[in-house]
């Protein structure tokens, strides 16, 4: 029986304020995780205010049923992607919202609490799926993949500089014994990393293969760029946009997703063309030209924040 577990949510108080949070409103929070963005808004959109909750983690929506029970008869769960918003709302027969959060990050309970190999500082089984009702699993593309494939998701994924080295030790130990930890892994990797890099690199050598890796097996890239692509048609006009990211391909594509529907940027006619011939229509404009940020004091409390960047978009 899963426990209810808490996540320290990134950016709380500046997620809520870039919402605009209304108390009548619809608000959607793409990845419930530990719920504490989720209780933020119930809380500020009291009496009336809707949540539609989403996670494609069933531990997540398991939690969500108990953490959230006090908002009863205003929250509506989904254990889906994010990806599958526009579904969600048909199914609810809602048209569009006046709110939308994605937090892209982990949350503690699926690092350290899932068993299912997110981080290689526990000794785990290489599951890495967000989703368990997917089929593939993380050790399923160490065991079968191709040097080449795993070094294409290492360095794409992971933006790994030792990606051809790596995916070459891997495939050599695979024929004498199959790798199937994180244990394992891991410490394939450190062998495969020259010592000085080792001791000038701030982060664990494992890093960006873990990261590459989780990408790869959940698809996040993919579904992140069909989420922006949908995300203007349901929101309201005046209707919030706010994605929190945690690499810069994630925020890449964040950022190019908002400009390709911003005046300014949107239009795909000849700089010195003396009116728009495409046909284009903003629909969109940034509330944040530069990235919201975590400032020290929450860095300092949660340590899990350091990367985080929130972009946050208008809809006209």
């Amino acid at each position: 029986m899963l426990m209810i577990f808490t996540h320290k949510s990134v950016l709380p108080k500046e997620t809520c304020h870039h919402l605009n949070l209304k108390q009548n409103g619809i608000y959607v929070d793409g990845t419930l995780g530990g719920c504490g963005h989720s209780r933020r808004i119930l809380e500020k959109t009291a009496p009336s205010g809707i949540l539609i909750g989403i996670d494609q983690d069933a531990d997540a929506i398991e939690n969500a049923r108990k953490e959230l029970m006090p908002f009863h008869g205003r929250v509506f769960l989904f254990h889906d992607n994010f990806s599958s918003l526009p579904d969600i709302l048909n199914k609810l027969e809602i048209k569009a919202v006046d709110g939308i959060l994605v937090d892209l990050g982990l949350s503690f309970h699926q690092l350290m609490e899932s068993n299912r190999g997110f981080s290689f500082k526990k000794d785990e089984f290489l599951d890495m799926r967000m989703d368990t009702r997917n089929n593939l699993t993380a050790a399923d593309i160490i065991e079968n993949y191709s040097e080449k494939e795993l070094t294409d998701i290492f360095f794409r994924y992971g933006e790994e500089r030792m990606s051809r080295k790596i995916s070459r030790k891997i495939v050599e130990q695979r024929r004498v014994a199959p790798i199937k930890t994180t244990a394992q892994l891991a410490a394939l990797i450190r062998e495969t990393m020259p010592a000085k890099l080792i001791h000038t690199q701030k982060t664990d050598p494992a890093t960006r293969v873990f990261q590459a890796l989780r990408i790869a097996v959940n698809k996040e890239l993919e579904q992140l760029e069909i989420f922006m692509n949908k995300a203007p048609e349901m929101l309201k006009s005046s209707g919030r946009l706010c994605v929190i990211s945690f690499h810069s391909l994630e925020d890449r594509i964040v950022k190019q997703a908002i400009r390709s529907r911003e005046e300014g940027y949107g239009c795909s006619c000849p700089r010195d063309f003396p009116r728009c011939t495409c046909g284009f229509v903003p629909d969109l404009k940034s509330i944040t030209r530069k990235p919201v940020i975590p400032g020290n004091d929450e860095i300092h409390e949660n340590p899990l924040s350091r990367s985080a960047k929130m972009r946050v978009a208008e809809k006209l």
